[in-house]
Order: C-alpha cells, then sequence, then structure tokens
C-alpha cells in the first residue's frame, strides 16, 4: 500500500518512478561486499595530507593535534552519509540534487566551477616523480635533477589517466586499484609500527586523537603545543594561539578524511557501485570495455511504501556499515599510521628543513635509511620499501584527482545541459568523460609548469587543502537543504544529522576564514596601503 508520494517541482526535468530493488543482505562471511565505496575513498583520500603534511606536523607538534584529525573524520562521516541518502534515493549525484534547486542549473554549475578550482591544482605527481628519481639515482634528487623530477611529473600526468579508460565501469578499476594500495600501504605502516616504533610514540599519536583544545603556542621563543581548557583552569587566563602555521594546519584539517567536493563522490560512488536506486540508473562506462554499460540522464525515485521502506532500511545499513566501520576507522588509521613512521624515523633524516620543492614526500623513507637501529643494507631495503609505498600512495591519489574532475562535470554536464540530454544517449556519456578528462590532464600540465617554475609543489599542497574547506564549508550547507526539501519526510534526515552537518558547515568555513584572516588580509592590507 502506497504510504505517500512526494515529488516536489525542480528546475530539472522530473524524476522517473520504479520501485527500489531489494538489498542482498550484509553478512560478514560475505566480506566482498564490504569492498564499495568506502574503501574507495580510503584509497583516494590516504595520500598527500598524510605522506606529506604528517612529518611536518608530528615532527613539530608530535600527536597533540591529531584532534583535528578526529572532528575532522566525524564530521565528514555526516557530510558522506547525507550524499549517500540522495544517491540511495534517486540514483543522481548530490550535485545534480545541487542543479535541481533554485536558481537553476546554470548558476550552479558557476558555483561549483568555483568551489573546484583547488582541482585545478595538480598537488601529488611531482612528489611521486621525486620518489620514482629518488630510486633512478639512489639518493633523493638534489636542486640538480629538477630536470628529471619535472619530466617525470608530466609523464605521470599522463600514466595515471590510463587506468579509468578501460574495465567496462570506471568505478571498477577505482574500487580494484584502491583496494591494492588501501592494503599494501597500510599493511606496510601497521607491520613498520608494530616492529619498528617505540610504545611511547604510538600513545603519543592515538592519544593525540583525544586532546581536544590542543593548540600550538610560543614558550620562551620555542613553538609546542599547550591544552587550552588545562591552561584556562591553571592560570584563570586563554594561551596565545601561534598562528604562523596556521596554513598547514587548515591544510592538516583538509587532509584529514577526505576534504573538499571528493567527499561529495561519495554519491557518484553509491550509485556506481549500483546501491539503492543506483542500480536502476547505471553507471559511467570505460572508454574501453564499456560497451553495455549505460547512464541516464537524470534520477529515477520509488513510491514510500511499506515494502519499498523495508528495502530502503536495508540499503541504508549499506552506507551506515560502509561509512562507519569501514571509511571512519580506515581514515583514522591512515592517519596514525604514517604519522607513527614520521614521528620516529623523520628526525634521522637529512632532508629535514630542507628547501627542495619535493623534500617532504622523501623525509619518512630517507629517516628509515639513516636510522641507527638498522644496519646499513637494511636500511636501503626499507628505504627502498617505504618509498615504493609513498610511490603507491601518490600516483593512484592523483589518478582519483583526475577521475573525480572528471567524473564531477560529465555527471553535471550530463544532467544539467538540456542539449546533451536531448541529443546523446545513455552509452555516450563516456565522449563526455574522456573529453573532459583529456581536457582536465592537459591543464594540469600547464600548472605543473607554472607551480615548478614560479611556486613548490608544497604550496600546491597547501593552496588545494585550503580551498577545500571552503568548499566543503559550504557544499555542507546547500546538502542539507537538498535532503530537507527534495526527500519524502520518510527518508529525511533526523535532528542529529542534521546537527553533524551544520557542525561540519561551520568547522570548515572557520577553519577556511581563519587561514584567510590570518594570511590574506594582512597581504591586502599592504597592497591597499593601510599598512
Amino acid at each position: 500500500m502506497t504510504v505517500t508520494s512526494h515529488r516536489p517541482a525542480t528546475c530539472l526535468p522530473d524524476w522517473g518512478v520504479a520501485e527500489l530493488p531489494r538489498p542482498e543482505p550484509l553478512r560478514w562471511q560475505q566480506w566482498t561486499r564490504f569492498v564499495g565505496p568506502g574503501i574507495v575513498m580510503i584509497g583516494i583520500q590516504v595520500g598527500g595530507g598524510e605522506w606529506l603534511l604528517g612529518p611536518d606536523i608530528t615532527m613539530k607538534y608530535g600527536g597533540g593535534l591529531m584532534w583535528i584529525a578526529t572532528v575532522a573524520i566525524i564530521l565528514q562521516v555526516f557530510y558522506n552519509l547525507e550524499c549517500g541518502r540522495y544517491a540511495l534515493y534517486c540514483g543522481e549525484p548530490i550535485f545534480t540534487g545541487f542543479m535541481r534547486t533554485r536558481p537553476g542549473p546554470y548558476f550552479w554549475m558557476s558555483f561549483i566551477c568555483i568551489l573546484n578550482f583547488g582541482a585545478l591544482i595538480p598537488g601529488l605527481s611531482t612528489h611521486g616523480a621525486a620518489m620514482v628519481a629518488s630510486l633512478w639515482l639512489d639518493r633523493p634528487p638534489g636542486e640538480a635533477d629538477r630536470g628529471l623530477v619535472t619530466g617525470l611529473a608530466y609523464l605521470f600526468l599522463f600514466l595515471v589517466a590510463l587506468p579509468v579508460l578501460i574495465g567496462g565501469k570506471v568505478y571498477n578499476m577505482l574500487q580494484m586499484i584502491m583496494t591494492v594500495k588501501v592494503v599494501a600501504v597500510l599493511g606496510f605502516c601497521l607491520i613498520m609500527g608494530l616492529t619498528c616504533v617505540s610504545a611511547e610514540n604510538w600513545w603519543n599519536i592515538f592519544s593525540g586523537f583525544l586532546k581536544f583544545g590542543t593548540v600550538p603556542t610560543m614558550v620562551n621563543q620555542h613553538e609546542t603545543t599547550v591544552n587550552v581548557f588545562q591552561h584556562w583552569y591553571a592560570t584563570g587566563t586563554w594561551p596565545l594561539v601561534e598562528l604562523g602555521n596556521i596554513a598547514v594546519l587548515g591544510a592538516f584539517a583538509g587532509y584529514a578524511g577526505g576534504g573538499g567536493l571528493s567527499n561529495s563522490t561519495y554519491s557518484n560512488f553509491v550509485r556506481d557501485k549500483g546501491w539503492g536506486m543506483g542500480k536502476i540508473v547505471g553507471a559511467i562506462p570505460s572508454t574501453v570495455g564499456g560497451r553495455n554499460v549505460t547512464l541516464s540522464h537524470l534520477g529515477t525515485v520509488f513510491h514510500i511504501t511499506n515494502e519499498n521502506m523495508r528495502r530502503w532500511k536495508g540499503w541504508w545499513r549499506y552506507v551506515l556499515i560502509d561509512q562507519v566501520y569501514v571509511w571512519a576507522p580506515g581514515c583514522f588509521m591512515g592517519m596514525a599510521l604514517p604519522a607513527l613512521l614520521s614521528l620516529e624515523f623523520g628526525g634521522f633524516s637529512n632532508l629535514t628543513g630542507a628547501k627542495l620543492d619535493w623534500a617532504q614526500s622523501l623525509i619518512t623513507a630517507d629517516g628509515i635509511r639513516h636510522a641507527p637501529q638498522f644496519f646499513s643494507a637494511t636500511g636501503k631495503v626499507l628505504w627502498i620499501a617505504t618509498v615504493l609505498v609513498g610511490l603507491l600512495v601518490m600516483l593512484p591519489s592523483q589518478m582519483s584527482v583526475v577521475d573525480d574532475f572528471s567524473r564531477r562535470w560529465t555527471d553535471i554536464l550530463w544532467s544539467g545541459s538540456q542539449r546533451i540530454r536531448e541529443s546523446l544517449s545513455g552509452n555516450a556519456v563516456k565522449y563526455i568523460y574522456f573529453s573532459i578528462l583529456s581536457f582536465y590532464v592537459t591543464w594540469t600540465v600547464i600548472m605543473t609548469y607554472l607551480f615548478s617554475t614560479y611556486g613548490t609543489p608544497k604550496l600546491m599542497t597547501l593552496v588545494i587543502a585550503n580551498l577545500n574547506n571552503l568548499a566543503i564549508g559550504v557544499t555542507a550547507f546547500q546538502v542539507l537543504w537538498v535532503n530537507c526539501t527534495m526527500l519524502p519526510p520518510q527518508l529525511r534526515p533526523r535532528w542529529y544529522h542534521r546537527a553533524g552537518l551544520i557542525a561540519c558547515g561551520v568547522f570548515y568555513l572557520g577553519m577556511a576564514g581563519l587561514v584567510f584572516v590570518t594570511k590574506q588580509v594582512p597581504i591586502l592590507r599592504e597592497l591597499l596601503g593601510l599598512t
């Protein structure tokens, strides 16, 4: 019996209507059913933040600031859940939901383009190139090797785009590569942590996840950390927070978990995995081997019946388990395990404090090579292994950035452009995807040249992460609006989901605002002659 039918008027053509597919029961015996969008997102998001910013943060502050990652990951769970909620209901990515709201699709295309600026800066391929160069040279590359590193970076920008062009569904190839990456990277870090890292550093890192309110400050001209609550209790005053490294801290928050518009891609993965109404809508096919895979321009919804509500609860359990039991713990491990290695071995590196653009990505490996507890031959073997693992971190993550941008804009144009809806069939979406991917790779080559000539890869990383904070902060409120107005009342987020999404928006907009006020306002005042 139909309970209700909720079909609000939107700025895009109406959804289709069908029965919600029946979910397969989730049992631990069928563990492969747990390999889904959460694993893909962990593989995507174990990247620059953990491998590049980890040495910066842990060597300066130990594990005292890991609580920022705790807040970031928990808040992102709420964000991801709501993106998944929308995709389960209609099989559309959340950005299609944005375009259904006023003022209409073309406004939201322009708005998303502005928020997506951080994705136009390739921050990982150059670090991956430095790792390959170090294996070739048997040492970290120096300034004299800049040409080699830059040339390899250009090569990798093209190579990382190849895997997503084959495999039937683009999602299938991503899932395979990211599963291998997660197992290899976290497995290596765990083995090294259990066998080579002291109990003191284990406690330092993992206790840091609960040290809420710990902030950087200056004591006797030395930068350290202090807990604001303990300081106030002991002295009756608040400590003076050291904001000199606020851009690094903002980047740390931005890279903890996912950050930016990459979190919204969870809705695309839910659809392409075939969860909920995504099983009816389809997926983006690969350019090679995707002949029988099609994608509807717009989504399909279901009537609220007793049977569909039972099925909905089954699909919602998929998303909850994927986020709470897979993605969130994976993100905590992805932050903690590389931090253990950088805290234990980073101090032995000859690259600490180096001004080389790519030095950050090699600090942990170089520290392991020179660690006194290893024989020379052992240190070299572990150095090679660590560099290879770092390469496995960087290049698949750069590949995911290429896919993320291409996927996002393929879906936006496929759904939002009336001309494309009327002229192209379901399988032709792969040509739009390939065209956007080709444009993006060409663009990133140009940006790599500009940053290599006039900036640094580290600057790329900081800029990307802080732009991501702005993007996720703004879109958190739009996701909430979409789910509270377009979904049937029975499927809308409960109060605690709404509170979590609001807190996510406030947290990330606050981080973005703090970085802007601290770093950019003084520059603007100087340019305007106000200082």
